[in-house]
């Protein structure tokens, strides 16, 4: 597929941006996958473009977080576990299901998420009794969100941050941190069964990837210095927005039809 310099030069500043947003709150996808497509790119193609392109901003995010302390990898290998091969399991299953329930139920959990974290009193690291242990935790939530990240996608990082703070009793920059390395996992795991298809256009996804990778670097550095100050509005932000493209996207004739 040929593209021009100038169109690479969008898809890596959006890339970027998207970067910057997903290491924060999740949601880059709602830039890059229209991007991708509005560059001529297929559907199928673009998905699996897609997935390259963010599993570098995720590994760059996870990177930081690691690096900086904020994350022990060795407590969250069971999670990692888990995650990646539900990830798998779900992007296997996707070729062989229809995705059309998910698509349905997933708004109306991502305005659930948004109007948490609105209401919500501010969340801090609890030392105290947590509902699930971790190996527990692993197994339900790492399993679970990652088989939905590989089987359909959107919104994970906000579900896993929302797992993480209410049933991990993690601070919202914690739960964030946590939430990059199991997402680099699924998006990985899911890469995985993409590329075996041959489906990545590389040109366009490592050209993304390097815009993600420093806007994710930017973005996680935010994370730490600006806290639930920048992170809880955001994650309010990118739900909304997922919940009303998935719900135009279903039902755009009926709002039409009602407006028109």
């Amino acid at each position: 597929m040929e593209v021009s310099f100038e169109v690479l030069a969008i898809l890596f500043f959006v890339a970027g941006a998207a970067g910057f947003i997903d290491a924060m709150a999740g949601g880059g996808g709602l830039l890059t996958l229209p991007a991708l497509l509005a560059a001529g790119v297929p559907p199928t193609q673009a998905l699996a473009t897609n997935k390259l392109q963010s599993s570098f901003g995720s590994f760059s995010a996870s990177l930081y977080f690691v690096r900086r302390g904020i994350v022990n990898l060795k407590e969250m290998r069971l999670a990692i576990l888990c995650t990646f091969i539900g990830a798998a399991i779900g992007a296997e299953l996707v070729q062989q299901f229809d995705a059309s329930l998910l698509t349905s139920l997933i708004p109306l959990l991502l305005v659930g998420i948004s109007l948490y974290f609105l209401f919500a009193r501010q969340t801090k690291a609890d030392s105290g009794k947590r509902p699930l242990s971790e190996s527990a935790f692993a197994f339900s939530v790492g399993s679970c969100v990652g088989f939905y990240d590989g089987f359909f996608g959107p919104g994970t990082g906000s579900i896993f941050t929302v797992c993480f703070v209410v049933l991990g009793h993690f601070s919202l920059v914690d739960a964030t941190a946590r939430t990059k390395i199991l997402n680099f996992t699924s998006n990985i795991a899911a890469l995985l069964f993409f590329v075996i298809a041959g489906l990545p256009i590389w040109k366009l996804g490592l050209v993304m990837a390097c815009g993600q990778f420093f806007g994710a670097r930017l973005g996680a550095k935010v994370v730490i210095t600006k806290g639930q100050k920048w992170i809880r509005p955001l994650v309010i932000l990118m739900s909304m927005l997922m919940a009303t493209k998935l719900l135009w996207q279903q039902h755009s004739q009926w709002f039409m039809s009602l407006f028109g």
